[in-house]
């Protein structure tokens, strides 16, 4: 479809377009403003001094030399900051029963728990004064041993990274019933189980974190500029657990972000030490993370060991599971590191399918490591993964075809709004629609055929299909509160007429790269009836916006669209009372199309919305009882999440010989609801499946015995690159859903959680001939190789 500009369509048909982005002309042109691009006069600049183990007593932190170094103005330990008697916590925000929760500080004291954690924060004329100064200050260690596997840290066999949870666990999470588990195995005709290991990831935006803070001691008045996913999260936490300002005397403010992937969603020690320093000093102070600071500091994703049993009738349908996880926490609790391992987690795993009994655990780990929580697909990808791993293990024991066997366990079309047995409703879903057109586009059956033809000729073509469902907008608020979560799931927008008849969007939600200044735009242009260019929308500015959620678990558009479509309601209905005043008419007999408020059967008594506007804000002639000027304030806090799915099929050829993975075609067809930016959906499924195959073949936070990251640059960390990709074949359908006012679901994550099941399932059908049903992530080429020659062809 060819790209029009608004002036060229009617507002009502700007909402589904395939509108250019807003956001690309200043990024591409480099005229856009990070916050690296932002300057303060007599600003200051921070480095700070990391651990160089993973687990050690602080005996003594010696600055005298760093503090010696031209250009240094100041340099600060733990013991500096608690002496000013600040809260000095960085809290997680979701609770679970018999949750251990020792105290993370902003600056280590008395002891370090993984590399990188910070000791001294080292402030200086410049930059290069300060790395410099930095890496001065002496450090003498008493080494603990240390511990990375999340299984190994609860055995009893290692010391306790935290005095207060001897064992290293911090929760024992179960969720469903074990009794009609055990049932559903008793009566089983087939049972199959799985090992899995869903190895660490590490985030990789284009940006790295950074901050500039300025204090004012006058005022007392902090503002900061930050790599932030959630400025008004940021701006509650900075306040309240870790300065203990006021919040309505901190500004937080969130420019161009570089991405995020759910790494910029949380409350990070760098960030409050930055604003820490320049409370002390009274000057701006900025911290600018390098790659390689922020492979050993922002939080990692995934980190599960896992055992996964199914068991199954004679006809192959599916009675019940049982899934046992240990999972890897990290040194510290990260803001959202006990919701995404349990309640994230464990109610994905009935997937499409209609199972009538599930059990989990999740044993979440203290680790030495650098501490976990959302990754793109937060929980569901998780999840998801491990029924599909169970389906296709399934599949090969039964000796059935592995689309075959999901299209008989489907939840069917008919049975929604469907309750799973752990604890969800999903709203609304076609599955087996959405697979068939997957299969077909893919040509499945054809693709059968070349697969057994080419392993006639000694080579390996693999075909993976994956169906999977994710929970989406995460809400309502009151569950969330009663699940353990510290903050609501609601979200607040402002929708104001200027009083030429241009609109500003006032929005809660954060951008990091999803593109909300087009969508939010083409949801309100729809709603009020005004050109998309008199739009314009505002985030990442806690001054601006009154309060907010934030962007993390594909939220924008449910939940944040939601608000902004509902404000935007408020002021036609407002508008409309304007109208019907100055057109004489009841507001009964108004119509209401493109903007244009006219009478019924006389469409010359018309007047349109922008022109209401203006009478609004002249307030010369005003219905009796109505205040001037035209806004709405809207806090919309959803009934339910809402329940995206699809199906994606890879398709790989395995070099027998080097055990290189050639991945020749990706299907994906993604059903995000109604579809606001068609374009922008199909961006947000390339670069989700681009790293669900990073995370399938490449990608893996590796960690040695003592507990030192091997994984700490660019060119050790695998991430893939566009050579390394296929072009992607993508398609949606449509089933919209009844718990937003857009019928909506959210994309965000969705091809993330699809890609990576697909594409190991792909792998392992193409070794099968080799014994292999299934083999742990990253699927390199030394993996299979190795796997191929242990295996014996049949």
């Amino acid at each position: 479809m060819s790209e029009s500009t608004a002036e060229e369509r009617a507002a009502s048909e700007v909402f589904g377009s395939r509108v250019a982005r807003r956001e690309d002309v200043p990024l591409l042109t480099g005229t856009g403003e990070y916050t690296d691009d932002v300057r303060l006069a007599g600003e200051l600049h921070l480095a700070i001094r990391r651990s160089d183990h993973a687990h050690a007593r602080l005996v003594n932190v010696d600055t005298s030399a760093a503090e010696a170094h031209e250009g240094v103005v100041a340099v600060f330990t733990g013991d500096d900051v608690a002496e000013t008697g600040i809260p000095n916590s960085i809290p997680t925000a979701w609770s679970l029963p018999g949750l251990v929760t020792p105290q993370y500080r902003i600056l280590a004291v008395d002891k370090v728990r993984h590399l990188g954690d910070g000791i001294a924060a080292v402030v200086a004329e410049s930059r290069e004064a300060a790395h410099d100064a930095a890496a001065l200050v002496e450090v003498e260690y008493d080494p603990l041993d240390a511990v990375v596997d999340p299984v190994a840290a609860v055995s009893g066999d290692y010391p306790s990274v935290h005095e207060e949870a001897e064992d290293n666990v911090a929760f024992d999470f179960t969720l469903g019933d074990d009794a009609l588990v055990d049932e559903a195995f008793a009566s089983a005709s087939h049972t199959v189980s799985v090992d899995l290991r869903q190895q660490r990831v590490i985030p990789n935006a284009m940006e790295p974190r950074a901050a500039l803070a300025d204090f004012d001691p006058h005022t007392e008045d902090l503002r900061i500029w930050m790599t932030s996913q959630n400025p008004h999260l940021h701006r509650m936490l900075l306040a309240g657990t870790s300065l203990g300002l006021p919040e309505n005397k901190i500004q937080v403010i969130a420019p161009e972000v570089g991405g995020g992937f759910g790494s910029k969603i949380y409350h990070y020690p760098d960030e409050a030490v930055t604003a820490w320093c320049s409370m002390q000093l009274g000057s701006p102070v900025r911290w600018q993370a390098t790659r390689s600071e922020g492979y050993l500091t922002d939080c990692h994703g995934r980190d599960h060991t896992t055992t996964a049993e199914m068991a199954l009738d004679a006809e192959g349908s599916v009675l019940g599971m049982r899934v046992e996880t240990h999972a890897g926490l990290g040194a510290h609790l990260s803001q959202f590191a006990t919701a995404t391992p349990s309640y994230l987690y464990a109610t994905i795993l009935s997937g499409q399918y209609a199972i009538p009994a599930i059990h989990c655990r999740v044993v979440g780990a203290f680790t030495n490591t650098t501490p976990v929580d959302a990754y793109r697909g937060a929980g569901r990808a998780e999840g998801n993964y491990v029924v599909e791993r169970l389906m296709d293990v399934a599949a090969a024991e039964l000796g059935v075809d592995a689309a075959d066997l999901r299209r008989r366990n489907l939840v069917p079309a008919d049975a929604f709004p469907y309750e799973t047995c752990v604890a969800v409703v999903y709203d609304s879903g076609d599955y087996e629609r959405a697979m068939d057109h997957a299969l077909d586009l893919v040509g499945y059956d054809d693709l059968r055929e070349r697969q057994a033809e080419l392993r006639d000729e000694g080579r390996y073509l693999g075909i993976g299909v994956a169906n999977f469902v994710e929970s989406a907008g995460l809400s309502p608020s009151k569950a969330a509160g009663q699940l353990g979560a510290v903050a609501g799931g609601w979200e607040s927008s402002i929708v104001r007429f200027d009083m030429s008849g241009t609109v500003t969007v006032l929005a809660g939600t954060a951008d990091q790269g999803q593109g909300h200044r087009t969508t939010y735009a083409q949801i309100v242009a729809r709603e009020l009836g005004v050109p998309l260019d008199s739009v314009e929308v505002v985030e990442g500015d806690t001054d601006q916006i009154p309060q907010g959620m934030g962007t993390y678990g594909s939220r924008s558009a449910p939940v944040g669209g939601g608000s902004i479509a509902l404000a935007a309601r408020d002021v036609r209905e407002k508008a409309r009372t304007l109208a019907a005043h100055k057109l004489e008419a009841s507001e009964d007999d108004l119509e209401f199309e493109n903007g244009t408020f006219s009478v019924t059967g006389a469409p010359d008594r018309s007047i349109h919305i922008q022109e209401v506007a203006h009478e609004a804000y002249l307030g010369f002639d005003l219905p009796e009882g109505m205040d001037p000027g035209l806004e709405a304030t809207h806090f919309y806090d959803p009934e339910n999440f809402t329940f995206p799915f699809g199906t994606h099929v890879c398709v790989v050829e395995v070099d027998a010989e080097t055990g290189e993975v050639a991945v020749e075609r990706y299907v994906a067809v993604d059903d995000c609801g109604e579809v606001i930016n068609p374009m922008i959906v199909e961006g947000q499924v390339h670069g989700g499946v681009a790293q669900g195959i990073g995370v399938a073949l490449y990608e893996e936070g590796a960690y040695d015995d003592d507990g030192r990251l091997r994984t700490r640059r660019m060119d050790e960390y695998a991430v893939p690159a566009a050579t390394m990709l296929p072009d992607f074949e993508t398609d949606a359908t449509v089933t919209p859903s009844p718990h937003n006012p857009l019928g909506v679901k959210g994309v965000g994550e969705s091809a993330t959680i699809g890609a990576t099941p697909a594409t190991v399932a792909a792998v392992c059908d193409a070794l099968a001939p080799f014994g292999v049903t299934h083999l742990d992530m990253p699927l390199t080429p030394e993996k299979l190789w190795t796997a191929m020659r242990e295996g014996e062809v049949s």
